[in-house]
């Protein structure tokens, strides 16, 4: 008997993360998957969603300018439930911990819709870092009857919650899987990524570094710090900097007023996935605040130094490849010099095993859902 799955997700990363599984629970007989967007990144999403050739089912294109958490709740509780009475899925999968994972998730616990959660048991065990993650999170936790852990750190987390062991898979994290994919197809069709190419000549020879920024929890006093390290690094002849700014404008205003100016610093346009592809090739080292890129970047040799305080994914730090920095001025500045001066500290993180996965985390996903009795 086929069974309906309605995957439900909204911002670039969660499609990052999802189109494996999606591809591959297309490829399978035992299953009629159902893709729904609720579009809370809408032009990073569809870039996203046009390279994994993904068109969605629904699309509900929920995401308003200065949109408030609880208004964006209430549109996805709403639009999500309404998508899952007319398709009556036998699960629903939600993946991360965006409103939209947690609203898919408490929408089909209303309707007794079993949840599969993919990258299930990240924790920081504090509510306001990363916010408001850490609690989406939870609740997803409280709701799944599937968890689709990537690590062994993160199925103790649930362990630990008392989640029931045998509804916690280890699989690795899905983000692995998507980025051979896109490297592959890089690899086949160059021109995919070639958009890059004016800032590649513009600063050979120099040392690249690549910079995310865009946590809600760093704005203001964070993200002012943030951008004067992004400066006084800068001041090094031999570096260069790409930064795709995102596109809040709560970011947008600090980092170009800060660094416009500067000639070897890159304030781009966010890139679509073969294009960031691209630019964890080309970077040195990751400068991040971002959830995906400290396990991106370590399965290409790249250290990730993280401006945060805490991270859910310490699996990394642990491992070697990924460094927690804060976001004090001099701490950022003083990390990446070190990186680039020491070949022995550099040489650390950018061997130490990536601990995330293997490229095959969709497969078993897929595989442990049609073994559901």
């Amino acid at each position: 008997m086929t069974q309906t799955i309605l995957v439900v997700f909204g911002t670039r990363p969660e499609a990052i993360k999802m189109f494996p599984v999606v591809h591959a629970l297309a490829s399978d007989p035992r299953f009629r998957v159902v893709t729904c967007v609720s579009a809370q990144h809408r032009g990073m999403l569809d870039q996203v969603l046009a390279i994994a050739g993904i068109v969605p089912d629904h699309d509900l294109d929920l995401m308003k300018p200065d949109q408030t958490l609880d208004g964006l709740t209430a549109a996805l509780l709403t639009g999500l439930g309404g998508v899952m009475d007319a398709q009556k899925p036998d699960w629903v999968v939600v993946q991360g911990d965006t409103a939209t994972a947690m609203a898919g998730a408490l929408a089909a616990y209303y309707r007794k819709i079993p949840v599969a959660h993919v990258e299930a048991g990240l924790r920081s065990h504090n509510i306001y870092h990363p916010w408001p993650e850490e609690v989406n999170r939870k609740i997803i936790g409280t709701i799944a009857a599937l968890h689709f852990a990537p690590t062994e750190t993160s199925a103790a987390a649930l362990r630990a919650e008392n989640v029931a062991a045998d509804a916690i898979h280890v699989t690795g994290n899905t983000v692995i899987d998507a980025l051979q994919w896109v490297s592959a197809k890089i690899e086949a069709e160059p021109a995919l990524a070639n958009g890059l190419a004016d800032l590649e000549a513009r600063f050979a020879g120099k040392r690249i570094i690549g910079v995310t920024s865009h946590r809600r929890e760093n704005f203001g006093g964070g993200l002012e710090a943030i951008a004067e390290a992004i400066r006084q690094i800068a001041a090094r002849p031999d570096v260069a900097l790409i930064f795709p700014v995102h596109p809040n404008p709560n970011v947008r205003k600090v980092m170009e007023g800060a660094l416009g100016g500067l000639t070897n610093v890159a304030l781009i346009e966010p890139l679509d996935y073969p294009h960031f592809a691209r630019l964890l090739g080309l970077a040195e080292i990751m400068l991040t605040d971002s959830g995906g890129v400290q396990e991106e970047a370590p399965a290409l040799g790249k250290p990730v130094l993280v401006m945060r305080e805490t991270t859910e994914r310490p699996e990394g730090v642990e491992a070697g490849t990924a460094k927690l920095v804060g976001t004090e001025t001099a701490r950022i500045v003083s990390e990446i010099f070190t990186l680039l001066d020491d070949k022995a500290a550099y040489s650390a993180m950018a061997r130490a095993h990536n601990p995330f996965g293997d490229g095959h985390a969709a497969r078993r996903i897929v595989e442990l859902l049609g073994n559901v009795r």
